[in-house]
C-alpha cells in the first residue's frame, strides 16, 4: 500500500510539473507574441497590388484636424489629385466645420471609419493637419484600421495617427497633404513626383546634401514624423517602440529651444538612445529675437550632437515646405552621409505595380 501511495504521488508531481512546464511556455510565448505586437517592429507584410493606371487608385480625403483655410481649396487639391489621375473619393464637407475643426469629433472619425470600410479606397489622404487628430484616438480601432492595408498619407498633426497605426504593425506614408500640397496654385514637381514614386514602385531612394554631417552608414527601420506630436505621445499607449530605427522629425512655428527641450523629452524618455540614426528635416516659419544672443537652430544641433549618442543627419527634405518627400513610415532603410552628401534608401512598405 504504501508503496502504491509513493508511486500515485510521483505520479502527481510529474503531471503537476508537466502542467507548469506547458503552462509557463504557453505564457512565455504570449508574452513574446504580446510584446512584439506592441514593439512596433512587427510589420504587416506590405503587399503590392497590380493596377492598370492611376484611376485604379481610389485616394479618399478625410480631415482628421482642422478644415482647409479656403472655400475652394479641397475642391482644386481634388481636381489637381484627379486630373493626375487618380480616383478621388472626398468625405470632407466644408459646410461642416465646427470652431477650428473640420467638423465635429463624430463628424470626423466618420469619415475615418466610411474610408476604411470602403473597399474602393486604397489610400487615406489627410485634407491638412493643424490640430484635432488627438482628440480621435482613443475612438479610433487602430487594429482594424491597420488590417484594413489602407495606406495614411500626411504629416504634421496626421503623425499622431501614423504611429498608433505603426504601433499595430501598419506601414504609412509621412507625405502630401490635400492642403497646402495639391490645392497650391504653385505645385511643386519634387512633392509631386515622390509621391508617385514611392506609390507605384517597392523601393524608393531619396539623395541630398548637407554641410557639417558625420559619415554615417547605418540601417534600420524608418520612423517619425512632426516632433510636436512625437513627444505628445511619448509615455502614452499609442507611442511605438522602436529598436535601431532611423528617426525623422520635422516642425513648424517652433522656436529652436522648443525643439530642443522635445528632443530632450524623447531622449530622457529612452527613445532616442534606441535609435541608430536621428534626421532632422526642415523647421519652418519661428522666429528668433535679439535676446537668443546667437542661439538659433545651428547651435542647437551642434549641442545636441554633443549630448546624444547617435549621429543627427540635418538637411532633409521634409515638413512644412513645397519640396516634400514621402517617407514610408515602418519601411526598412539604409543612411549613408559621406563627405555632406547623404543618401536614403527604403524599401518593404506596401505599393502598386503599374501593369504595362
Amino acid at each position: 500500500m504504501i508503496k502504491r501511495r509513493i508511486l500515485f504521488s510521483g505520479f502527481f508531481l510529474f503531471v503537476v510539473g508537466l502542467c507548469f512546464a506547458f503552462s509557463g511556455c504557453s505564457q512565455k510565448q504570449n508574452d513574446k507574441n504580446s510584446s512584439d505586437n506592441h514593439t512596433g517592429n512587427k510589420i504587416h507584410l506590405p503587399f503590392t497590388k497590380t493596377v492598370a493606371s492611376l484611376s485604379d487608385i481610389g485616394i479618399a480625403v478625410v480631415a482628421p484636424g482642422s478644415y482647409g483655410q479656403e472655400a475652394n481649396g479641397c475642391a482644386r487639391g481634388i481636381s489637381v489629385l484627379e486630373q493626375r489621375g487618380f480616383n478621388v473619393l472626398n468625405y470632407y464637407d466644408h459646410a461642416k466645420r465646427y470652431q477650428r475643426f473640420a467638423g465635429t469629433d463624430e463628424n470626423r472619425l466618420n469619415q475615418i471609419n466610411s474610408a476604411v470600410n470602403n473597399p474602393k479606397v486604397d489610400v487615406i489622404m489627410a485634407l491638412r493637419g493643424g490640430y484635432g487628430a488627438s482628440r480621435l484616438m482613443a475612438s479610433l480601432d487602430f487594429e482594424r484600421i491597420a488590417r484594413s492595408g489602407k495606406i495614411f498619407v500626411g504629416h504634421s498633426d496626421t503623425t499622431a495617427i501614423q504611429l498608433a497605426l505603426l504601433k499595430h504593425g501598419a506601414i504609412s506614408f509621412a507625405g502630401p497633404m490635400v492642403c497646402p500640397d495639391y490645392a497650391q496654385p504653385d505645385l511643386n514637381p519634387f512633392t509631386m513626383r515622390h509621391f508617385e514614386n514611392v506609390l507605384l514602385n517597392p523601393s524608393a531612394r531619396l539623395d541630398w546634401q548637407g554641410s557639417g554631417n558625420p559619415d554615417v552608414n547605418v540601417s534600420g527601420t524608418l520612423w517619425g514624423g512632426n516632433l510636436t506630436m512625437l513627444a505628445s505621445l511619448a509615455g502614452t499607449r499609442y507611442m511605438p517602440d522602436i529598436q535601431g530605427g532611423i528617426l525623422f522629425v520635422e516642425d513648424t512655428h517652433e522656436h529652436p529651444y522648443h525643439l530642443e527641450r522635445m528632443l530632450i523629452q524623447l531622449d530622457e524618455a529612452g527613445i532616442l538612445r534606441k535609435q541608430r540614426a536621428l534626421v532632422l528635416g526642415r523647421f519652418t516659419d519661428y522666429h528668433l529675437s535679439p535676446f537668443d544672443n546667437g542661439y538659433n537652430i545651428n547651435a542647437m544641433v551642434t549641442w545636441l550632437r554633443q549630448r546624444l549618442a547617435i549621429p543627427v543627419i540635418t538637411g532633409l527634405p521634409f515638413g512644412h515646405t513645397k519640396d516634400k518627400a514621402t517617407l514610408p513610415i515602418g519601411g526598412k532603410a539604409q543612411l549613408i552621409s559621406k563627405n555632406n552628401n547623404i543618401s536614403l534608401e527604403i524599401r518593404y512598405y506596401p505599393s502598386f505595380k503599374m501593369i504595362k
